[in-house]
């Protein structure tokens, strides 16, 4: 009786740490994929910021072009790339950081291509349209990119929450 005392204990204890080892795994798994994703999310901003340059001298070779407009573009990108976070340094605060530098990017561009409008030698240069697309296309993948970031970290941040994975 003793001994189908001790196994029963025994499987009480055993079991818990096994349950746990394996949310303790999930949770490693998705770290690692909050990490994998938010490089990608670099990666398309990245894209963004490297099209800028010729996207700048594009405009600036085509139109008398107003010299404030492009400032703005070109200090926002560089306050925009100044601001990288390593995945081990994602905290809320760093985050704003960082995004505050994409909007204040994403505004520029936006002026730019507002003032662009008045120029219609431009809007029928090839150079400048080619970019425009690619832009726009990276554009898209910061959306994808971005979006699939937040689900990857929603779906950790719920699985670390779970009562069964506090252990």
């Amino acid at each position: 009786m003793h001994r189908k005392h001790f196994l029963w204990l025994l499987a009480g204890v055993v079991l818990p740490f096994m349950l746990s080892s394996c949310g303790y795994n999930k949770m490693v798994t998705l770290d690692e994929q909050v990490k994998s994703q938010w490089a990608q999310v670099q990666n398309a901003y990245q894209r963004r910021a490297d099209l800028i340059p010729n996207l700048v001298n594009t405009v600036k070779g085509a139109a008398n072009f107003e010299q404030q407009t492009l400032t703005q573009v070109i200090e926002a990108r560089a306050k925009a790339t100044s601001v990288n976070i390593s995945a081990d340094q994602l905290t809320a605060e760093n985050f704003q950081k960082f995004q505050a530098a994409q909007d204040n990017l994403s505004s520029a561009l936006s002026r730019l291509m507002v003032v662009v409008e008045q120029y219609p030698t431009l809007k029928a240069n090839q150079n400048f349209l080619d970019l425009q697309a690619q832009l726009e296309g990276t554009e898209n993948r910061i959306a994808v990119e971005r979006k699939k970031f937040n689900e990857v970290t929603q779906q950790y941040n719920s699985t670390i929450r779970k009562w069964q994975y506090i252990l």
